[in-house]
C-alpha cells in the first residue's frame, strides 16, 4: 500500500474518538480527497490543518467544539439584548410615546450599528484572532444594554438601540472560528448551526423578555417599571459570556494567533494585503447583495412581526411574541439545514451544488415572503411566516457554506463584508416598506418578498474557475486553474519566496472536495503540495 493510501485509510485518523462518540458526529474522515494527519494529538480526527473532519455536536472536545459551543452562545446573547425591545414595543410605545416614525427609526438603528462593527470585526479576526475580537465586543457592549433601563425619550432609545446592535458584529467572529476550525467538508453544517443557533435568540427574547416582564410586574412593578428592569437580565449575559469566552477559547486549533505568531509558526499579514484581495474579489461583492436578502430580511422581521400580529389580529402582547418567536426559533434547525444542504450538494455536486441550493433556498423564502404579506387570516399568516423563515434562514447556512471558499488569506474581511451586507439589507428593507404611514406592515412584507426573489438572480454571475459556476463548468485547462493557483493568486512572488503562502496551499489541497464528482477522474496538478503535509 502506498504512503498516499495509507494516510487516507478509513479510520486512520480516529484518534482519540470512541465508537459512542463517533454515533453522535458528522464525519468526513472515510473521504479519501480529505487529507488528515493521524499524528496531531487532538481529540477529533484533523486534516493538513488540524482542522476537525469531525462535527459533534455533544463533544466538549478541546479546542474544537468548545470553540463551537462558545461562538454560538455568544452571539445568541448578542441576539437577545438587540432584539430584547421588540416584543416589548407595544408597551415601550406608550411609556415613551413613540411614533410609527420613532419605532421604525428604532428598528433600523438596531442592525444599521452593526454596518461598521461587522466591518472593523473580519480586520479583527485576521489580525489578532477571533477570541478578542468576541469577547472584547460583548464586554463593552454590556454598558450600552445596562443604559436601557434609564431611557426617557424617543431619541435616546434609538441611540441605545443603535449602540446595542454594535454587538451583532459577533456574527462575524462566529462565522470566522468555526472556519478556522473545522474541514471545508462539513463547515457548512458547523457554519450554519453556530449562526443558526445564535440566531435563535431573535426568537428566544420574544418569549423570554415578555416572561420577564410578566414577572417582575406581578411582583409589584407598575408595566414602565417592569419592562426597563427586565433589560438588566440580557446586560449580565454580555458579561458572562464575554469572562467564558476570552478564558476558555482559543483562536486556532493549535493555539492562539499572538503565542503562534511569536513562535513564527504563523506569520503576521499586513492590513493592507488583507483588505486588499477582499475589496478586489467581485464575489465578495456579490454575497454582500445576497447576504441581504437573507439575513438582512430575517432582522427586518424579527424587529416587526410581534407587532405585525398584535396590532393586525388584535392578540394579546404574549400571543402575539409566542408567534413571533416561531420565526427566529425556527433557526434552531433551519439554518443548520442550509449548511447540512450546502454540504450535500457539495459532495455530489461540487461548488456548482452549493451555489443551486442557495439560489433554490433564498428564492423559495422570497416567494413565501410574498404570500405572509397576502394572507389574510391568522392561520395562513402563521403558515407562510413559518415556511418563509426556513427559506431565509437556511438560504442564510447555505450562503456561508460559500463564503470560506471565496478567499484564504481575506476570510476575516470578506465574513465581515458579508456580514454587514446583511445589516445594510435590513436597514434598507425597514427604511423603503416599514418606516412609512403609506404601506401597511402587510403591503411592506409583500413589497419586501418581490425584492428578496429578484436579488437572489446574482448568484448565477458567481464563477470559480477551479469548479464552474450554476451554468457554466471549470476552466478546462486544470494545471493552471487549479486550487493551488486560485488560493496561491493571493500571494506575490515575493511572499512565496518566504513562504508565507504556504496555509494557503494546505488549504487549496484540502478544498480539492468541492470538485464534487469530477474529482475520481480530474488529475491532481503537478504543482500541487503533497497528500500529507
Amino acid at each position: 500500500m502506498s504512503k498516499e493510501e495509507e494516510t487516507t485509510t478509513p479510520g486512520s485518523s480516529m484518534h482519540g474518538v470512541s465508537a459512542k462518540e463517533q454515533s453522535f458526529a458528522f464525519s468526513v474522515t472515510s473521504d479519501p480527497r480529505i487529507p488528515t494527519d493521524p499524528t496531531a494529538k487532538f481529540s477529533l480526527p484533523v486534516d493538513s490543518e488540524h482542522k476537525a473532519n469531525v462535527f459533534n455536536l455533544l463533544s466538549l472536545a478541546k479546542p474544537h467544539m468548545v470553540t463551537f459551543h462558545l461562538s454560538w452562545l455568544s452571539f445568541f446573547t448578542c441576539f437577545v439584548s438587540t432584539f430584547a425591545a421588540a416584543p416589548l414595543v407595544p408597551i415601550i410605545r406608550d411609556n415613551l410615546n413613540l411614533t410609527k416614525k420613532d419605532i421604525g427609526n428604532a428598528g433600523i438603528a438596531s442592525v444599521s450599528g452593526s454596518i461598521f462593527s461587522r466591518l472593523v470585526m473580519g480586520a479583527t479576526c485576521d489580525l489578532l484572532g477571533p477570541r478578542y475580537g468576541c469577547a472584547f465586543l460583548i464586554m463593552l457592549s454590556a454598558p450600552t444594554v445596562f443604559c436601557m433601563p434609564f431611557v426617557s425619550s424617543a431619541g435616546g432609545y434609538v441611540a441605545v438601540r443603535f449602540m446595542i446592535g454594535f454587538s451583532l458584529a459577533t456574527f462575524v467572529s462566529c462565522q470566522y472560528w468555526m472556519s478556522t476550525m473545522f474541514n471545508g467538508k462539513v463547515i457548512g453544517l458547523v457554519n450554519g448551526t453556530a449562526a443558526g443557533w445564535g440566531n435563535m435568540g431573535g426568537g428566544v427574547t420574544q418569549l423570554l423578555m415578555p416572561m420577564i416582564y410578566e414577572v417582575i410586574r406581578r411582583a409589584g412593578a407598575t408595566p414602565f417599571t417592569a419592562w426597563r428592569i427586565a433589560f438588566f437580565i440580557p446586560g449580565w449575559l454580555h458579561v458572562i459570556m464575554g469572562i467564558l469566552v476570552l478564558s476558555l477559547g482559543q483562536d486556532l486549533p493549535d493555539g492562539n494567533l499572538s503565542t503562534l505568531q511569536k513562535k513564527g509558526d504563523v506569520h503576521k499579514d499586513k492590513f493592507s494585503k488583507v483588505i486588499w484581495y477582499a475589496i478586489t474579489n467581485y464575489r465578495t461583492w456579490i454575497f454582500v447583495l445576497l447576504y441581504g436578502m437573507s439575513l438582512g430580511v430575517e432582522l427586518t422581521t424579527d424587529n416587526i412581526i410581534a407587532e405585525y400580529f398584535f396590532d393586525r389580529f388584535n392578540l394579546k402582547l404574549h400571543t402575539a411574541g409566542t408567534i413571533a418567536a416561531t420565526f427566529g426559533m425556527a433557526n434552531i434547525f433551519a439554518r443548520p439545514l442550509g449548511g447540512f444542504l450546502s454540504d450535500v450538494a457539495g459532495r455530489h455536486f461540487g461548488m456548482r451544488g452549493r451555489l443551486w441550493n442557495l439560489y433554490i433556498l433564498q428564492t423559495l423564502g422570497g416567494i413565501f415572503c410574498i404570500c405572509l404579506g397576502k394572507a389574510n387570516t391568522l392561520s395562513l399568516s402563521i403558515l407562510s411566516m413559518i415556511l418563509f423563515s426556513i427559506g431565509a434562514q437556511a438560504a442564510c447556512g447555505a450562503t456561508f457554506g460559500i463564503i470560506p471558499f471565496i478567499s484564504r488569506r481575506s476570510l476575516g474581511v470578506i465574513s465581515g463584508l458579508t456580514g454587514a451586507g446583511g445589516n445594510f439589507g435590513s436597514g434598507l428593507t425597514q427604511l423603503l416598506f416599514f418606516t412609512s404611514s403609506n404601506y401597511s406592515t402587510a403591503t411592506g412584507i409583500f413589497y419586501m418578498g418581490i425584492m428578496i426573489v429578484t436579488c437572489t438572480l446574482p448568484v448565477a454571475a458567481v464563477h470559480f474557475p477551479q469548479w464552474g459556476s450554476m451554468f457554466f463548468p471549470a476552466a478546462k485547462n486544470r494545471e493552471k486553474f487549479s486550487e493551488e493557483y486560485y488560493y496561491g493568486s493571493e500571494w506575490n512572488e515575493e511572499e512565496k519566496e518566504k513562504g508565507l503562502h504556504h496555509g494557503s496551499l494546505k488549504f487549496a489541497e484540502n478544498s480539492r472536495s468541492e470538485r464534487g464528482r469530477r474529482v475520481g477522474s480530474a488529475p491532481t496538478p503537478p504543482a500541487s503540495t503533497r497528500v500529507h503535509v
